[in-house]
């Protein structure tokens, strides 16, 4: 059905929403602060931001901020819980503070379930997110007041509004985008490059805070960065399409009520679980960690079998599900070698590691966190040239995952190494081993993060999409929880066991993802191919490439910030019968592109500037 305020050239209109020719019900609309303008049209005719929606730099802002907030305070946090209480900590052990953390992060991706119930059924993907951004904002400042018992509920709180956006906000960015739209990888490119700009000054913000003002303020400085993200989120709803602001799949006359049912019984079973693993364990860190792992598991098995046996789910959708298991899978291992970042990597940090560089120069211990998501930032650029060289060819998506897990299963293996050669004490490890560690993970995570984004919503089914943004999250859930029960496990043994027994294993599952490969390419054969239609406005140029002057004259134009310098030096580099690989304007408003004498090839899903990075492809 085709909006009724779309001109007959199909352009993009922000003229009031009607009710469409089916009568939508406004049960089935989120009204809380919805804009009485909201964008229509179809989504390749807005190009306001470097050729993508308008919506998506808002977007990016507000998880941006909430990255920060997030990371600011992850890097402190386990030196947080395990100083003493004269300090400002909460005193626990190191080995339990590892547990906490890993138990934590598990926790957190659970609350991600009612987060994506909530977002299809009551609120709405962008009034979901609100919400959560509230409730992240309340726990940090109440994080930030010194008391033991205010610490536990601060945490509560934020591990409760991450849970509302971690699967929404990634929702409200796939909605800006069609299906077919093929600059859907592009923008989850972009978006994740958000989270490494937020996470990479976080550390370092709170850190120094910390360290002269106490922990309690660092998280303040949590807080004005979450407040902020707010402020962009709600400024920029203008800029969304309806989409945001639906409620898929709406609650049915009398089925609140049994929702709330279902919810006080899950309560109840969660309770139970933690009492008998208490019975059995005799403590409660122990208890609560094995509670969450059998809880995030359990849940995610009854993901999966929902979304397999609802009507509502066509037998193209199951078969993407089926293609989507292994992904999962790979996704699981990942998680809980890579979160230990701010577990175990965190305590090798500041017990195993002389963060002396050269002269006054040190290294912190929590500004260790800021190395991946600086990677990121220098490494994308280089993968993504990489993996478009490489398209049509290895590795394909499910090759990508089983090449990040075997890279995570080798850092383990490294990890375990270093603890067994640097135990601590007078045997300190130098200050580039760890970052080094670090550098091989974010390689491990480009390969599997930003393309697990948008295959999580490209295999979802249509209506359980926040919900299988949540099942993706389940895994990361998963993992943690894992990592936490076998932190817990081997705390007799030593770090050095827990390493190397992960490692061989992570390696043993990624060579199965190799070999199943070609079978999980085949299930989502169809999605590939719609993601990479040409639309015949993106039609690219038949006419030959550049020259090799011309391939280098398109690289020095894409590191120019200014659009007419980049519009001269790719015309120069395209001249009349050649056509150039980069789009150094990345179609502008004005439509130089299309006016210009040549023809910038864009090829299978477009081209972003050098400067900013090629996309990441399957």
């Amino acid at each position: 059905m085709v909006p009724h305020n779309i001109g007959k050239e199909g352009k993009m209109s922000l003229e009031p929403l009607d009710v469409d020719a089916e009568g939508v019900a406004a049960a089935t609309k989120a009204r809380g602060f919805r804009p009485k303008h909201l964008v229509t049209g179809p989504s390749r005719d807005d190009k306001s931001f470097l050729g993508h929606p308008g919506g998506l730099p808002w977007m990016l802002q507000v998880e941006m901020w909430e990255r920060f907030s997030w990371y600011g305070m992850r890097a402190i946090l386990v030196y947080f819980i395990t100083d003493t209480l004269a300090h400002g900590g909460l005193g626990l052990p190191i080995n339990a503070g590892q547990v906490v953390m890993a138990s934590y992060g598990a926790a957190v991706l659970l609350m991600t379930i009612p987060g994506g119930i909530f977002a299809d059924r009551i609120l709405g993907p962008w009034m979901s997110t609100l919400c959560g951004g509230l409730i992240i904002m309340t726990g940090h400042v109440i994080l930030a007041i010194p008391q033991v018992v205010t610490s536990w509920i601060g945490l509560i709180c934020i591990a409760i509004g991450t849970g509302f956006i971690k699967p929404n906000l990634s929702t409200v960015v796939g909605g800006l985008y069609d299906d077919g739209d093929p600059r859907r990888d592009q923008g989850f490119l972009y978006f994740y490059m958000s989270i490494s700009i937020g996470s990479l000054f976080a550390p370092i913000v709170t850190g120094l805070l910390k360290d002269h003002y106490g922990y309690h303020v660092g998280f303040i400085a949590a807080a004005i960065g979450m407040a902020l993200g707010l402020i962009a989120f709600f400024h920029g709803r203008s800029k969304l399409r309806e989409f945001a602001f639906d409620i898929p799949n709406p609650l049915a006359p009398g089925e609140g009520r049994r929702m709330v049912l279902r919810a006080l019984g899950i309560a109840v079973i969660g309770a139970v679980l933690a009492i008998g693993f208490k019975a059995l364990l005799g403590e409660w860190t122990s208890a609560i960690a094995y509670a969450l792992f059998a809880f995030a598991l359990v849940t995610a098995l009854g993901y999966f079998l929902t979304m397999f046996r609802s009507p509502k789910v066509s037998d193209r959708e199951r078969g993407h599900l089926w293609a989507f298991v292994p992904l999962w899978v790979g996704q699981v291992l990942f998680t809980m070698i890579f979160e230990q970042a701010a577990g175990k990597m965190a305590t090798f940090a500041k017990d195993n590691t002389d963060g002396h560089i050269v002269g006054s120069w040190s290294v912190e211990p929590e500004q260790y966190q800021t190395i991946n998501p600086a990677a990121v930032l220098i490494l994308a650029g280089l993968l993504g040239m990489w993996f478009r060289r490489r398209e049509g060819k290895f590795p394909n998506t499910p090759q990508k995952f089983a090449i990040s897990v075997f890279i995570i299963g080798i850092t383990a293996l490294i990890m375990g190494f270093g603890f067994r050669s640097w135990p601590g004490g007078n045997r300190l490890a130098p200050w580039w081993f760890l970052a080094v560690v670090f550098v091989i993970q974010t390689v491990a995570e480009l390969f599997m993060n930003p393309i697990g984004l948008s295959t999580a919503t490209k295999l979802a089914p249509k209506k359980f999409a926040s919900q299988n943004m949540t099942l993706w999250l389940l895994a990361s859930a998963c993992g943690q929880g894992l990592a936490s029960v076998t932190i817990e496990r081997t705390k007799n043994l030593g770090d050095v066991v827990f390493y190397y027994s992960l490692g061989i294993v992570t390696i043993l599952v990624a060579v199965v993802l190799f070999v199943i490969a070609p079978w999980t390419q085949a299930k989502m054969k169809d999605v590939d191919s719609v993601a990479g239609r040409v639309t015949p406005d993106l039609a690219p140029n038949p006419l030959r490439g550049p020259s090799r002057l011309g391939r280098a004259s398109c690289l020095v134009g894409g590191f120019t910030r200014g659009v007419v310098i980049r519009f001269l030096v790719a015309t120069a580099a395209a001249p009349r019968g050649k056509t150039c690989r980069c789009v150094p304007i990345c179609h502008t408003k004005l439509g130089l592109v299309r006016k210009a004498r040549w023809n910038p090839r864009r090829g299978r899903g477009g081209r972003l500037p050098w400067s900013v990075y090629a996309s990441f492809r399957r």
